[in-house]
């Protein structure tokens, strides 16, 4: 066979057919060029993680990162966000415009009734008492270690009377002692937990109305 013959008829198909085999192999050696890697490898950055130093950082090495929401954004399935700002030191006037604000969930049912009263033992039970009665642990009717009694929810014509706005207000910002609870409970886990102090209000003005009148004298 002459070497033009050889090289058409062998050498070539052979090489074809090794260059096929080797392209169909599963084996990935190269994976390419990518256009844009940062979307498609992007930096294991944790949220919340990284300090402001460490962003100024990125910043000069050409990173652009941001480790907090963009400003009026909304998490998916969050209700809107609490529309009453924070008073300034010394006044009150958003707390008392917080008195028109309404619980924007519905009544709760029975299922969502016994989380917003694990909610409430664990974040607030500890004050102001499992019964509501301004009893919890830290107080232990005045041998606990905080000297004073916490707010007495339920049997107190003070806090029964306040609207849920302000109670929101104050879960959200904090009053007096009681310190803002809305990086531990988002919008409506605090709603649910209004919601669970008001109907435990409303049980409780129904007992008493309930009970005999023990002053009478029974013929």
């Amino acid at each position: 066979m002459k070497p033009a013959m050889l090289i058409t008829k062998i050498i070539i198909p052979s090489c074809l057919a090794a260059f096929v085999l080797t392209a169909c192999s599963d084996v990935r050696r190269n994976p390419g060029r990518i256009y844009m890697p940062d979307m498609a490898y992007s930096r294991a950055y944790e949220t919340y993680s990284v300090t402001p130093e460490q962003q100024e950082e990125l910043l000069k090495n050409g990173i652009h990162y941001s480790n907090t929401p963009v400003p009026g954004t909304i998490k998916r399935g969050e209700l809107l966000p609490f529309s009453i700002p924070k008073d300034k030191e010394g006044d009150s006037t958003n707390y008392v415009a917080s008195k028109s604000y309404k619980n924007p969930i519905p009544a709760l049912d029975s299922e969502n009734m016994v989380e917003a009263n694990r909610l409430y033992l664990v974040n607030c039970g500890i004050c102001h008492g499992p019964k509501l009665d301004g009893n919890g642990p830290l107080y232990k009717g005045g041998d606990g270690p905080f000297p004073a009694k916490p707010a007495t929810l339920v049997g107190d014509a003070k806090y029964e009377a306040m609207p849920e706005g302000q109670m929101y207000y104050s879960m959200t910002y904090g009053k007096n002692k009681m310190g803002s609870y809305a990086s531990q409970l988002d919008t409506r886990q605090r709603w649910m937990v209004i919601d669970y102090v008001k109907s435990m209000q409303a049980k409780g003005k129904a007992s008493v109305k309930a009970a005999p009148d023990s002053t009478k004298v029974a013929k």
